[in-house]
C-alpha cells in the first residue's frame, strides 16, 4: 500500500509564500510522474505542476514564474514552493503520483491566501 503524506498548507497573506511537501511511502519500486493538483471552493480540481522522472516540468500558466516544483527521487518527495501568492491561489492542494503504473492521491492540504 502507497501512502502520501502532505504538509505545508495554511494562511498566507497576498504576495506572501507557502512551501508545500508530499513524501510517498510504502511498497513502491519506481515513481514516474508527480504533481500537485488543486481545487478552488466551487471549482473543479486543476493541475498545478508536475514532473516526471527525468526532470521535465510542467505548469499551469497561472502560475508560471511564481511556483516552482522539485522531486527528490532518493526520498520519494515532492515539493511545491509557492511565491507571489494571489487571493485566486486559495485552494486545496492535493499531490499526485504515478508509481508502479498505478494513481495515488493526497489527502489534500488547504492554501488560504487573504489579508
Amino acid at each position: 500500500q502507497v501512502q502520501l503524506v502532505e504538509s505545508g498548507g495554511g494562511l498566507v497573506q497576498p504576495g506572501g509564500s507557502l512551501r508545500l511537501s508530499c513524501a510517498a511511502s510504502g511498497s513502491i519500486f519506481s515513481i514516474n510522474a508527480m504533481g500537485w493538483y488543486r481545487q478552488p471552493p466551487g471549482k473543479q480540481r486543476e493541475l498545478v505542476a508536475a514532473i516526471t522522472s527525468g526532470g521535465s516540468v510542467n505548469y499551469a500558466d497561472s502560475v508560471k514564474g511564481r511556483f516552482t516544483i522539485a522531486r527528490d527521487n532518493g526520498k520519494n518527495t515532492v515539493d511545491l514552493q509557492m511565491n507571489s501568492l494571489k487571493p485566486e491561489d486559495t485552494a486545496v492542494y492535493y499531490c499526485r503520483i504515478v508509481a508502479d503504473n498505478r494513481l495515488y492521491w493526497g489527502q489534500g492540504t488547504q492554501v488560504t491566501v487573504s489579508s
